[in-house]
This record gives C-alpha cells, structure tokens and sequence, in this order.
C-alpha cells in the first residue's frame, strides 16, 4: 500500500482512504485508473463501504403530515364562522397532534384563538342587539329592494311590457309630463304574519285603494273617463321576505292604453280655496256613498231613513266647512249661494229621515237631491279654477241619489255617489 508523503505547509492535510477501493462488479469512472489488489490486507466490506439508508430506497426522510383538524379550525378561525365549531376543532386538533406527533400546532392555536375572539363577538352581539339590529337591516333592505319597485306616491312609469296586467318583474321610472302606462297615488302595508293568499291580497288592494283615490286625485271632475285603478302586490316569494307593501297605481282603461301628465290634485298642488271646497265636497260624496243596497225605498225602508240622517249630518259638516273659510272675493258670492242650497237640501234630507213611509220620503228625497244637482256646482267650481265638466255618470245620474262610478277615479272605479258637488 502506498503512503502519501507528510503534506507540505501549504497542502492541506486529508485522512488516509485506500486510493481505489474496489467493489465487485463496479468500476470507478476513472479511465485513467483501473482497480488493484491488495492480497498483503484483503479487505472486505460486507455492507459495502458506506452505511444503507434504513427507509428502503428513498435517499430523504418523508415529512410528517400536517393535522387536517387544524387545518379547519384555523379556516374557521379566519371567516369568523361558526366560531363554537372552530374552537372545538383546535382543542381536537392540538390533542391530535401531541399523539400522532403531527405538525399544524400554530394552526390549531391561531384557530382557537380567532374562534374564541368570534365567539366573544357573539356573545357581545347578542347580549346588546346588534345582531337584531342587523337582521332588521338587511329585511329593511329586502323591503326597499322588492316593495312594488320602490315606487313612491306621486312616481310615473312604464312596465316592461307595456300593460299593468299579470308579473311584473320591474318598471322604468319615467316624468309624469310624459306619456306613461302608471301613476302610483297611494301605498300601504299589509299586517305581518303568513302569506294570506292571492285572492285576500286582491280583496284588499281593491277595496283600500279604491278607498284612497280621492285623497290623491281630490277633484274628480278632473280625472279622464279613461282612467282606472290598478295595484302592485306583493307575491308569495317576496312576502317571505317582508315585502307586505300594496301600491296603488292609476292607468288607463285599455290595459295596453297610457296616460299623459299628472293627475294629482291634493294639497301639493291646489291653493287654499281649492283645498276647503273639495274637502268639504268630499264630506257629502261619502254620505251619499253609504245608500241602501235595496233598489227602492219600500223595499228597506228604515235603511234608506239611517241613510237620509247620514246624508243630514254631511251637509251640517260641509256648511260649516264652507262658510268657516274665507273664499277669494271672486269665488266668494258663488260659494255662497252654494251654501244657500246646501243648507235648503239638509231640511228635505233631514225630513225624508223622520218620514214614515216610502212616499213620504219621496217627496223630500225629490227635492232635497234637486238642491244637490251638479250643475249647481259649475258656477263655484269655475270660480275657483276647478274643472266644470261633471263626469259622465254624473251626467248620467243626474240627481236621482243612485251611485254610479269613482268619484275619484274616473269611469273605471265603482261605488261613489252620482251625487258630487
């Protein structure tokens, strides 16, 4: 065997190896070289020359596994959800981990920890109301997002389809100086609690907003023939959630029709005159709106004299409306002679109300609604710039006392007095 000589002061000292170990079967990639043998000390190396790797082939440890439980609780941790689940999760997870010698121990703590916080938020949440407060938000949001559009009272639109009949699923607001297929006049909300069904929904849509009409279009002279009542209602899916809201909607006859400019007459729009002579005209159409379902007197007599001390106390209320109110000099001899006769026709009324039989109460029913008569009204209502072309069922019905159509919605209502002063 050769010995290397002693290294130098500037060769660097290396331990002694056998220069070409030889291995059976094996050559060294060295072509310069080729094995040789040492019989003088035969060596052997039963495992070879360097120690096996103890995990078979591969030449690297595998790394231990991260804990899937830790993993979880540190999502929930973060999103804040569920934080109960979450902090259950890192408890198990930590447990887990000092077992099975896992790795993800920061992640089961950052977990518990973010879980705990949630919890306490929770906690606070609930204890104050702010969680209350938060849902009642979002249901309000709900509300605004699916109550009939957020249409709001005076508001003109045209449906997508251009009718106000069947679903609708959105409108397009638009000026009401313009043509446009609705004109919302009023809205109201509908008690909560389960959805009570399409027809009690229709049922109380018809009857509020055909109610409601005349607070809105107070003059209805001024209302078009061809003008009817339509309503946006809510629908099961949107009840759920909380959209109870009705809006009552004006458009015309012909589904398909539309209207043009505002028919709004209240009091954005009418001065002071105006204001106190359709109040107070509005106090009798509602009397007279309450007639006997019987056709003739005989048939219900006593129902006809309660009617009659109805109509009685309505001219008493409507005198004193109009003459508690100072008219501008040039409708003031007008209104007055208007009082003239409101006051003649409250005796007839008032005397067809004691009457103890039916042609009696003819006799003061004539003359009474004759005092009442529409055109008596022409001349105050010219005076005071308010339209003066009666409606035709008031044309129609002259004054016989029968009902004929809406007096505050045009020919396509039902249930008002033929009787409007």
């Amino acid at each position: 065997m050769a010995i290397p000589p002693p290294p130098g002061p500037d060769q660097p000292s290396y331990p002694s190896y056998p220069s070409n170990p030889s291995y059976p079967g094996q050559s060294q990639n060295h072509p310069q070289q080729y094995p040789q043998a040492h019989p003088e000390y035969p060596q052997q190396y039963p495992q070879g020359p360097y120690a096996s790797w103890p995990q078979g082939y591969s030449p690297y440890n595998r790394p231990t596994p991260v804990n899937g439980v830790a993993i979880a609780s540190l999502v929930l941790g973060i999103l804040c959800f569920l934080p109960a689940v979450g902090l259950i999760l890192g408890i198990v997870a930590l447990v887990q981990i000092r077992k099975k010698g896992e790795r993800g121990k920061g992640m089961a703590i950052t977990g518990s920890a973010l879980s705990t916080v949630g919890l306490v938020l929770w906690a606070l949440l609930l204890g104050t109301g702010g969680l209350s407060s938060a849902w009642d938000g979002f249901k309000d949001a709900a509300k605004e997002d699916n109550s009939s559009f957020s249409l709001a009272k005076g508001d003109c639109f045209d449906s997508l389809d251009g009718s106000l009949e069947g679903l609708a699923y959105d409108v397009d607001p638009v000026p009401c100086s313009g043509a446009h297929d609705g004109e919302v006049f009023a809205s109201f909300r509908m008690p909560a609690g389960a959805y009570p069904g399409d027809d009690r929904v229709t049922e109380v849509a018809d009857d509020r907003c055909y109610a409601l009409e005349d607070r809105y279009a107070m003059d209805a002279w001024a209302v078009p023939d061809d003008v009817d009542v339509y309503y946006l209602t809510p629908t099961r899916q949107s009840w759920r959630l909380g959209d109870h809201e009705i809006t009552c909607v004006f458009g015309n006859v012909d589904t398909n029709g539309s209207l043009t400019g505002s028919l709004r007459k209240d009091e954005t729009t009418l001065d002071a005159d105006q204001l106190t002579y359709l109040k107070a005209a509005h106090i009798l159409n509602a009397a007279m709106d309450t007639a006997p379902d019987a056709e003739f007197v005989e048939d219900d007599l006593p129902g006809h004299k309660k009617w009659a001390q109805r109509v009685t106390v309505a001219l008493d209320e409507q005198t004193r409306l109009l003459t508690a109110h100072r008219f501008a000099a040039t409708a003031s001899p007008s209104v007055a002679a208007l009082v003239k006769d409101l006051r003649g026709a409250r005796k007839e009324w008032a005397a067809a109300a004691r009457a103890t039989d039916a042609d009696t109460f003819y006799d003061h029913y004539d003359t009474g609604s004759e005092l009442l008569d529409v055109d008596r009204t022409v001349t105050p209502r010219k005076a005071l710039g308010l339209a003066t072309t009666p409606p035709p069922y008031e044309q129609n019905d002259g004054s016989d006392g029968g009902t004929g159509g809406t007096g505050g919605g045009g020919g396509g209502g039902e249930g008002d007095a033929g009787i409007e002063v």
